[in-house]
């Protein structure tokens, strides 16, 4: 059977758009031979769309442009994610649905089983579950319909224990499916294609049949979702892939049904982004994400306000990928206590990667403002609050910019520093997206060498686009002389193991001191992480790149006063 496979980049509540999107890859696929077209999961509505789905015409709306999808679908039967609303006078308003479009109608209809409410998820919140997974018939065919969730039920998934036991894939084996189709619109965190693949090749030898998994591209919101689409044969060897981090459509071809031949066949080859280096991935996911995020957005400009330190200028790497280059203005705002390293550093760059590039002296305004707090503050020693009038000017003038030339003011802080509070609100947290917010310092360090072999090459620089100084001199934030980051916190290496344990792995503090932390520097990292909630939840969206980001996947309390 030839399969079309339609890798779709659709936008969070753009009915018609992705109406359009849709109804393009079907027709092509059907031109180009393909039986049978399948989206990923709720491509008609945009995955999540969340409190969309509360409003009260939202289900209508959805219902109205599946049926124009259904209507243009003819002898080649179309699967696509939509919503459909429950009219069974109680539970949830709507199901998560798989909808099988056949001869211009809707043919059959298959809901999700698993609801997810952990990490970013919260479909519990707005989806009725099904019992169990749909089968249609087409021909002679059975195929079995299921959406995303319902696969992670393997032991390998912490997941499982969340549902119970129930596993949507066991409940089909008895049906005897010919195919089993599973949309999907399953984020990227690096790493989890890996364990995907594993869920496809073991469903496929569960139900002894073909398995095609369908998932979607692009960046809604925070979340990056990074494609890669795959089949897998009724052994569960993963037979044909899409690629990465674009939008993409193909056919494949399985032998499906009663009488299908061993599978010894010649497939398509997996596409070669399956086995990427890490850096890579974790570059072309953010460069996606901020690409996505602009446009769905409305903006074709962004703003990067260049320090000459390192995560101003991955940053801007990065923006200058995603808008290109020409689209992407770099500003220097060197104040009294700015090095001349710095500057230069910040204007190489721009040069290096042909960027717009201009300097806003900020000492007059520093000064004035110094001037205007003077009589109040009279008899009080200099601190962090001076030190902080720099950053809040650099925000006031970077966002003058984003607001005069409608551009995207992309912050540079990232996890490490957000994580302890190493940042100004209303300052460097200004701007419309976090860029790297989920990239702890050494893995910042990481991508820019990656960036200064791997990927400048591809600009023709293979010198590198980062100046060498940039990623050689110690980091500081430059608000007093002489200042250095390691003078408030502990070295990068060691605070970013620290963080790990205690962020992501949830660890506490004892269990961290036992593996050979220091004490009095567990508890200063602890306590810095745990008072500095207030400053993650007025940040700006921050993309994810790992299983556990700050934003709508970690919700601690602002006010609490546990102690781990």
């Amino acid at each position: 059977m030839k399969i079309g496979l339609a890798q779709l980049n659709t936008t969070v509540g753009d009915l018609e758009g992705n109406r359009r999107l849709i109804l393009e890859a079907y027709h092509d696929l059907v031109a180009r031979g393909a039986e049978l077209v399948v989206t990923p999961e709720l491509a008609l509505t945009g995955y999540p769309p969340r409190d969309l789905l509360l409003r009260r015409r939202f289900d209508e709306d959805a219902a109205a442009s599946l049926t124009t999808i259904a209507a243009e679908v003819g002898e080649v039967p179309l699967v696509v994610g939509c919503i459909e609303t429950n009219r069974t006078g109680s539970g949830r308003h709507c199901f998560n649905t798989a909808a099988f479009c056949h001869r211009g109608a809707v043919a059959g209809l298959g809901h999700k089983c698993l609801l997810p409410t952990y990490d970013v998820f919260d479909e519990d919140r707005y989806f009725e579950p099904a019992p169990a997974p749909a089968v249609v018939e087409c021909g002679e065919l059975r195929i079995g319909l299921t959406i995303c969730e319902d696969l992670w039920t393997h032991p390998s998934v912490t997941t499982r224990k969340l549902y119970r036991g129930e596993d949507p894939v066991s409940k089909l084996a008895p049906q005897r499916c010919d195919l089993m189709i599973n949309i999907s619109a399953s984020p990227w965190h690096n790493g989890k294609e890996n364990l995907r693949a594993r869920l496809v090749a073991e469903a496929a030898r569960t139900l002894r049949c073909p398995v095609v998994y369908c998932n979607a591209v692009g960046g809604n919101d925070e979340l990056i979702f990074d494609g890669r689409s795959l089949a897998a044969d009724p052994s569960g060897r993963v037979v044909a892939g899409l690629p990465a981090f674009r939008a993409a459509t193909t056919i494949i071809e399985i032998p499906v049904g009663p009488g299908a031949p061993a599978p010894a066949f010649t497939a398509p080859q997996l596409d070669p982004t399956f086995s990427q280096p890490q850096m890579k991935d974790i570059f072309e996911a953010l460069v996606l994400g901020t690409r996505d995020y602009a446009q769905k957005s409305g903006f074709k400009r962004a703003l990067v306000a260049l320090s000459g330190g390192i995560d101003s200028a991955v940053v801007a790497v990065i923006a200058a990928a995603a808008f290109g280059p020409e689209n992407v203005t770099g500003v220097s705002l060197p104040s009294a206590i700015s090095s001349q390293h710095s500057r230069d550093d910040a204007r190489d760059l721009a040069a290096a990667l042909r960027m717009p590039f201009h300097t806003i002296a900020i000492a007059d305004t520093v000064a004035a403002a110094e001037t205007a707090l003077a009589p109040l503050f009279t008899g009080l020693a200099p601190d962090v609050t001076e030190e902080n009038i720099q950053a809040r000017t650099r925000g006031v003038l970077m966002m003058a910019l984003s607001n005069k030339f409608n551009a995207l003011l992309l912050t540079t802080g990232n996890k490490s520093e957000m994580a302890v509070g190493y940042c100004t609100l209303y300052g460097d947290m200004c701007g419309g997206l976090a860029v790297i917010s989920d990239l702890l310092k050494t893995q910042v360090y990481a991508l820019a060498r990656w960036i200064n072999t791997d990927y400048s090459r591809t600009l023709g620089l293979p010198g590198g686009v980062i100046p060498a100084s940039t990623i050689e001199k110690p980091p500081s934030a430059e608000l007093r002389p002489g200042q250095k980051d390691q003078d408030s916190l502990p070295p990068y290496d060691v605070l970013d193991k620290i963080l790990l344990c205690y962020v992501e792995e949830c660890l506490p503090r004892r269990d961290l001191i036992a593996r050979g932390f220091d004490a009095a520097v567990v508890h200063d990292v602890c306590r810095k992480v745990d008072r500095n909630e207030y400053k993650r939840k007025q940040a700006a969206p921050g993309l994810k790149i790992t299983p556990l980001a700050f934003g709508t996947g970690r919700r601690n309390p602002i006010v609490q006063r546990y102690v781990s």
